[in-house]
């Protein structure tokens, strides 16, 4: 049995944000946090606001991610430009470099032996069509997990979470993932509850 903890959920008003909550909650004080919804407001493509959010709910064992926003585009309408025109622009800006940013504030904040789970997504190991930028920034959310896992101070541990679509998301996103068996977003939630009452480092739970 794990002790009861205090566990910031961003993103938490979500699908996966809900299943993540519905989860931990009876087990864990879930502070609810989210960019209009929740208990404090974060966006984590603001570094400010990531470090306001932390120093405002004081001390926490747990930082968890549900969030991050991507774009679907056919490669063939992505163009080389720069950066803040380019369609790569959102997922890079927000669900990696959004989450990166919100670890390295938490790495700071969090009472020792605490956690950080990120969320990627299988798309960094199956491919669609319109999925490039999903593609690109799952793998490297998964690649910063790892590598920085190896370098957390006090002990704390850092993973992410890689699910397919979860079946509560198949108005919006199935047309994306035809052929693709979805899942149930509790199952998403129980392999955070692994990344964060679990004793791993540098792991990607596949929920597949």
């Amino acid at each position: 049995m794990s002790a009861r903890l205090r566990i910031l959920l961003i993103g938490a008003s979500g699908v996966l944000g809900r299943a993540i909550a519905a989860e931990l909650s009876p087990r864990h004080d879930i502070i609810s946090a989210g960019s209009k919804t929740g208990d404090i407001r974060i966006d984590i493509t603001d570094p400010a606001s990531i470090e306001a959010a932390l120093k405002s709910v004081g001390p926490l064992d747990a930082v968890a991610s549900a969030a991050g926003a991507v774009n679907f585009h056919p490669l063939s309408a992505i163009k080389p430009v720069a950066l803040a025109e380019s369609s790569y622009g959102l997922g890079l800006a927000n669900k990696l470099m959004g989450q990166v940013n919100l670890a390295l504030a938490a790495r700071d904040h969090l009472n020792d032996g605490g956690s950080i789970t990120l969320m990627a997504g299988v798309l960094s190991r199956t491919p669609i069509a319109y999925g490039s930028s999903a593609s690109m920034v799952n793998a490297a959310v998964e690649a910063f997990a790892m590598a920085a896992a190896i370098e957390m101070p006090r002990g704390i541990r850092i993973n992410a979470v890689s699910p397919t679509v979860v079946e509560e998301s198949m108005t919006d996103f199935g047309p994306f993932f035809r052929g693709h068996d979805p899942v149930p977003a509790l199952r998403v939630g129980r392999a955070f509850s692994r990344s964060i009452e679990g004793l791993e480092t540098g792991k990607t739970y596949l929920v597949v």
